[in-house]
């Protein structure tokens, strides 16, 4: 018998909150209200993916942050105007796609009380305490492709061992919550806006996402 003290962390998912057979709009109404995590109780509110139910590619990225936490809207902060940007110079509509995140609350720390909100990375776990939600919306949506944003959403949906700087830029197969998935990982585009050589950055993002487009063709 395992001696393994089994944590909280452990027990959390969301589950119980996820309907089954929703439509995006009652998935999203659903999300609202979830409690499958402790992540919901700092967090303004749930961000729910965004986009047509029949989009050919979902983008997903790591969790909303501070401008999609005021919103409720994904990728509508600097990141989201750097995405938008590099996908159309790579020939995909960002109109056309649906946009969602591994994890639905915004994880952050202050370095003081009424300080401006810095983003902390989520975990393993809570990123798996909210698949539930991730499967839901690959099961309405049913993509074509995949587009990864960044190694947190690379490990919620590839495993722990994913590296972005391996993989991105590649085309991956793989079975992803029991279906079939094509997947072309690729950075976050948050590092975009870190790196040193902003335009070098820039670029190799718009070169990973010309090999989606590519597929989309």
């Amino acid at each position: 018998m395992s001696s393994r003290t089994t944590s909280p962390e452990d027990r959390y998912t969301a589950e119980p909150f996820v309907p089954d057979g929703a439509d995006l709009t009652a998935l999203r109404e659903a999300a609202a209200g979830c409690r499958g995590c402790p992540l919901h109780r700092d967090a303004t509110r749930t961000v729910f993916g965004e986009g047509a139910a029949d989009a050919r590619v979902m983008l997903v990225g790591e969790q909303p942050g501070d401008q999609e936490d005021r919103q409720g809207r994904p990728f509508v902060g600097p990141a989201g105007q750097v995405l938008d940007r590099a996908l159309a110079q790579a020939g995909i509509d960002p109109g056309e796609a649906y946009v969602t995140n591994a994890v639905k609350h915004f994880k952050f720390t202050r370095a003081e009380p009424r300080k401006r909100r810095i983003h902390k990375a989520p975990t393993l776990r809570e990123a798996a305490a909210c698949a539930p939600w991730l499967a839901a919306e690959l099961a309405v949506v049913e993509p074509e492709l995949i587009v990864v944003l960044g190694a947190t959403a690379g490990k919620a949906l590839l495993g722990s061992s994913f590296k972005v700087t391996e993989a991105r830029g590649t085309v991956l197969e793989r079975e992803i919550h029991g279906r079939p998935e094509r997947l072309v990982p690729t950075v976050h585009p948050s590092s975009v806006l870190r790196a040193d050589d902003r335009e070098a950055a820039y670029q190799g993002l718009v070169a990973d996402l010309d090999v989606a487009a590519r597929l989309l063709r």
